[in-house]
């Protein structure tokens, strides 16, 4: 009997955090997917590559809202059951309260191995492929990012302006400048222009103008009646190098290896780092990247537990309103705590220790403070 009572409150808590879970992360999905139509209105993407990219970013929503609505979801159903005596249905069942405790923690240690699958392997995979849909999608829609009386400079080595932009997309009073190296770049103007296709190229039709070369110092110029400026090879300034945060879990435990071993050095013929997110300068990025993954997912246990204490104290207690805020505010002040240590984190993996071992230190001050309280409680079966 005890394992259907136990099942059916699982039950319910694990339903009312999916449910929390993915509408509160849709919500702020859909406020970012908003912010991600820069990639095709400043940067000229495919509106594919757009709806990839916005996808691709769900799981590190996920990962962020799972500890709160761990915490929420777990206090919510406990405080509902109490509220309609069904946590009493437990008691007189002979259900020990460190029972329904110990089976909760093992609840929290599959959702920590959840979390971390999540954080470990899911993010950052998922990161790396949006960064690489970007890196290798072309820009499709020039057209969208050149502003009327703007240099608009968001294609790589060439500034575009022009004077006036009319309904029908045809630009008026152009300036071109594209660099080609450092000794090396092109000047052109013209009067109108307009971005057109031709055999699945994109082209800037240029009208009534000239164009000046700069070779060595040295200038030489041409005038035109019509032009075309092939824009297919070009791309834009987005930055398309794989950041820490995307760069795969196994990459940095093989940087953190080096670390150990003193070989996070220079290379002599480059004179650069060889991996450019592995190296001295970026090791407390790394390690701050790695607390994230690995640290802050073992704050699920601490917080299910925090929820736990709900059931010290029955609803007809005169602190009971008091003492449900203090929990709260316990959890809350957990969530922010695994956040803010992240802040300290530094480049000595032996400092980081102290940091890391505090999730630990918690969970066993709490399931401590937990069974002296039910040991003080004469009314509760222990």
């Amino acid at each position: 009997m005890k394992k259907i009572l136990f099942r059916k409150l699982l039950l319910d808590c694990l339903i009312f955090f999916s449910i929390a879970l993915l509408s509160t992360s849709i919500i702020i999905w859909i406020f970012q997917a908003v912010n991600y139509l820069d990639i095709i209105v400043e940067d000229g993407r495919d509106y594919a590559v757009y709806i990839k990219y916005s996808i691709l970013n769900f799981p590190k929503i996920i990962s962020k809202i799972l500890p709160f609505a761990v915490f929420f979801s777990f206090s919510y159903v406990l405080i509902k059951y109490d509220l309609n005596n069904e946590l009493m249905i437990l008691w007189n069942y002979g259900v020990h309260k460190i029972e329904l405790t110990n089976f909760f923690i093992k609840v929290s240690i599959f959702l920590t191995l959840t979390q971390l699958i999540i954080t470990v392997f899911v993010v950052p995979e998922t990161q790396n492929l949006s960064r690489s849909l970007i890196r290798t999608s072309n820009v499709d829609f020039f057209e969208s990012f050149v502003k009327p009386k703007k240099f608009n400079d968001n294609i790589k080595g060439l500034t575009i302006y022009a004077e006036e932009k009319n309904s029908n997309g045809e630009l008026k009073n152009i300036f071109l400048k594209k660099d080609v190296n450092d000794n090396e770049f092109q000047i052109t103007i013209a009067k109108k222009g307009k971005f057109k296709n031709i055999d699945n190229l994109k082209i800037l039709v240029l009208s009534d103008g000239q164009t000046i070369n700069s070779v060595n110092n040295k200038l030489t110029n041409f005038t035109f009646s019509k032009s075309d400026f092939n824009l297919s090879s070009l791309d834009t300034v987005i930055v398309t190098s794989d950041k820490i945060q995307e760069t795969k879990t196994k990459e940095h435990i093989d940087c953190i290896q080096k670390y150990f071993l003193s070989d996070l050095k220079l290379n002599s013929q480059q004179k650069e780092y060889i991996n450019h997110n592995c190296s001295l300068s970026t090791l407390d990025n790394l390690f701050q990247e790695l607390y994230k993954r690995f640290i802050v997912p073992l704050y699920l246990p601490v917080l299910i537990l925090t929820s736990l204490f709900l059931i010290l104290i029955s609803k007809e207690s005169k602190f009971y309103n008091k003492f449900r805020i203090i929990v709260f505010l316990n959890g809350f002040l957990f969530i922010i705590l695994s956040e803010t240590l992240l802040r300290l984190i530094k480049s000595d993996f032996y400092y980081n220790i102290k940091i890391v071992i505090v999730p630990f230190i918690l969970f066993t001050l709490l399931y401590l403070i937990f069974i002296l309280a039910l040991k003080k409680n004469i009314g509760s079966k222990t």
